[in-house]
């Protein structure tokens, strides 16, 4: 697995970046929710390949950050979609956690203000693209925009296409700019999602995470799978494809995306910044103060 670290977890056949991002002619339909692709281990493995990487995540994300401070304008953006209670929380919490804050913004796409309204769509996106060492990290993003607004009919067809080529030529420009993306769906099945919905119900502790919302959203389940299957048609470039993970068991989709978080990382050569002064001569100082 991308990575390099000398671990006795065990890991994946394949890098996940290969094995998740979909190739032309991708079907969303002919993605197994249940299904681990690329990883031969049950649960218990997971849960200890993620901690085992979770250092090298740590390390690139530093050297990344330390880069940025010397001028150098590379960049992560981590891109999570998916329908209600599909995990995009525990990748936060379980995948971008292990990195340092500082080097983390985070932003929690909601219903647009009347603000942002007054704008077109990306204008609100644009304002929340990382800065340069940072990772940034869409919990929900642009594709709401033209996700929502398919199944909603809020948006005709033209104003779509137009959105369609907009996302694109916005993502060419921040991969020009030195930004890596990483666009993920997170799958989960409508059988799984009834059995998450129920279990916040179960739970005092989750009810704070149930809306009646999401199960006036879950009847528009099919229309959904449609429209995510036009993003994937109209937005998977080579600058920024997409990748399906299957969620339904949520420890396979934390590593799935802490490995493409990994590759992505050392896709982007990263080197520590070499110090700009005599470090013989500090260490002297530093040992006679």
């Amino acid at each position: 697995m991308a990575g390099g670290g000398k671990s006795s977890a065990l890991e994946f056949e394949q890098d996940p970046a290969g094995t998740l991002a979909i190739a032309p002619g991708f079907l969303l339909s002919s993605v197994d929710p249940e299904s681990t692709p690329g990883y031969p281990g049950a649960k218990t493995d997971g849960a200890a390949l993620l901690a085992a990487q979770d250092s090298r995540l740590n390390e690139l994300q530093e050297m990344l950050f330390a880069e940025g401070r010397f001028g150098s304008s590379k960049r992560v953006l981590l891109i999570l979609q998916a329908m209600d209670t599909a995990g995009k929380g525990g990748i936060v919490g379980h995948v971008v956690a292990a990195m340092d804050p500082q080097g983390v913004k985070l932003t929690a796409f909601k219903a647009p203000t009347d603000e942002e309204k007054s704008h077109d769509f990306l204008w609100r996106v644009e304002k929340a693209v990382p800065g340069a060492g940072m990772v940034g990290v869409f919990d929900r993003s642009h594709y709401e925009d033209v996700l929502i607004h398919r199944v909603h009919g809020w948006a005709d067809e033209a104003e779509l296409e137009r959105r369609y080529a907009a996302i694109n030529d916005f993502e060419a420009r921040l991969a020009d700019e030195g930004t890596a993306i990483v666009k993920v769906m997170l799958h989960i099945s409508r059988d799984e999602q009834k059995k998450r919905l129920l279990a916040r119900l179960d739970d005092p502790a989750k009810h704070w995470k149930y809306s009646p919302d999401d199960l006036a959203e879950r009847a528009h389940w099919d229309a959904y799978m449609d429209a995510f299957q036009k993003v994937f048609d109209k937005t998977s470039t080579t600058v920024a494809p997409w990748h399906v993970v299957p969620a339904n068991r949520k420890w396979f989709a934390r590593i799935a995306v802490q490995g493409l978080l990994i590759t992505a990382l050392e896709r982007l050569s990263l080197q520590w910044p070499a110090a700009e002064f005599d470090v013989a001569a500090e260490r002297e100082r530093v040992a006679a103060s």
